[in-house]
């Protein structure tokens, strides 16, 4: 059996507890519960007990990473002043507690975005704290982008590794998006023969976030003209969003020829005449990539007379000469072409003798042209659409005219 004042000394400390835990549950202390704030800004963290004590000291604490406590300052009402008192002098620039009791910290770094409690202490009204998160955001650098310089086959079966993007000291860490001619491009980060992306992120010793992507892709001839970037995401305070894109850039692609083609390019009719005495050029384009050789031949009856061989695919025939008509041919010289691709290519020349001008005159609906008297003959074989009927006996068409016979021939078309 207990003694009597035992058990009245039992009663009277639970009538104490309880009256403490009834004041400390009606004194309630408002704090921003989050702030967002730009690196290199200053935030002041407001704390207000809301019930108002006549007397009452507020202390500020920093949590570290293992939830331990670091007292930062502490500020008392004076009248209607504070009076505040740093504590923690480590930083630079130091806290500081301003005229209305607020934490104010300067210049905002990363390191800064933690917790801060406000403890309020009240005395017989009680004691109550609450937490205020800090969190800094920081603009990445400008968007760099590295891409790939060599020379990417496109008959390579796998994906080959295109550019790698960079973008540089962020808080928190920012995204890298792909780009294809401004559509984004879905690569995921499993390693597969179409196409993936690898990530690394660094952190940085001031805290900030790196991220350098690399993209890998399957090209195709169609990649030969696409415009490729890469663009970092960002995120800012109250949810906004920020975006920097890098510049655009080109890949240059190994393609085999699928198509060629061989004309005159200097001013000659359809069928190919051109006037003795003027530069010939004969011009050869395959659509392979690199520009691959180009040989240039002249047919003499089964054998070919080698011309020339360059990249360009042109070549000239300076004050070309009757002799020169002939068949002329381009072959380009890809090994890598599909065997059903024609890369030989022919074409007729004709080498109309004109060396010192000519008159034209009209009969009839046709005309006639003949050289002027002084020049040199041009024992040319006419083409056959040519009838070697004299004039006289027509009176349409366009009719030759030949300096070393005493007649025209006419022009049927």
């Amino acid at each position: 059996m207990e003694p009597p004042d035992a058990r009245a000394g039992l009663l009277w400390l639970t009538f104490l507890l309880s009256g403490y835990s009834g004041a400390q549950a009606e004194l309630h202390v408002s704090v921003p519960p989050r702030v967002e704030v730009m690196r290199g800004e200053q935030v002041a963290l407001d704390c207000t007990p809301r019930e108002h004590p006549e007397h009452y000291v507020l202390e500020w604490f920093l949590v570290d990473g293992t939830g331990a406590r670091h007292r930062l300052a502490s500020v008392e009402p004076q009248g209607s002043e504070f009076l505040g008192t740093v504590h923690s002098l480590g930083r630079v620039p130091p806290y500081e507690v301003d005229s209305r009791g607020r934490l104010v910290i300067a210049k905002v770094q990363v390191g800064d975005g933690r917790d801060y409690v406000c403890v309020v202490k009240a005395g017989a009204a009680g004691t109550s704290e609450a937490t205020s998160s800090v969190r800094v955001f920081a603009t990445p650098e400008d968007t760099e982008v590295s891409p790939n310089k060599g020379t990417l086959s496109v008959m390579d079966q796998f994906a080959q590794e295109i550019a790698t993007c960079s973008s540089n000291n962020g808080n928190p860490v920012p995204r890298i998006t792909w780009y294809r001619n401004g559509q984004r491009l879905e690569v995921p980060m499993e390693v597969n023969q179409k196409g993936y992306i690898t990530i690394r992120t660094v952190r940085e010793a001031s805290g900030l976030y790196s991220l350098t992507s690399t993209l890998y892709l399957r090209l195709h001839k169609d990649d030969r003209d696409a415009n490729f970037h890469c663009a970092a995401h960002y995120d800012l305070p109250s949810g906004q969003h920020g975006r920097l894109d890098s510049h655009t850039f080109r890949l240059t692609l190994h393609y085999p020829t699928e198509h060629v083609e061989f004309w005159v390019g200097s001013p000659s009719t359809t069928e190919g005449w051109v006037r003795e005495g003027d530069a010939v050029q004969l011009l050869c384009q395959g659509d392979g990539s690199p520009s691959p050789e180009y040989s240039f031949f002249r047919q003499q009856g089964t054998q070919e007379e080698q011309l020339n061989v360059n990249l360009k695919g042109n070549l000239t025939l300076e004050r070309v000469h009757r002799n020169q008509s002939g068949i002329y041919g381009c072959r380009v010289e890809d090994y890598d072409a599909d065997e059903e691709v024609q890369l030989v290519k022919k074409l007729k020349l004709h080498v109309a003798c004109e060396s010192f001008g000519r008159r034209e005159d009209r009969v009839g609906s046709g005309s006639i042209r003949s050289s002027p008297s002084g020049s040199q003959p041009c024992p040319l074989q006419l083409p056959h659409r040519f009838s070697r009927v004299p004039y006289p006996e027509h009176t349409l068409g366009s009719l030759l005219c030949l300096e070393r016979a005493p007649q025209c021939f006419l022009d049927r078309d």
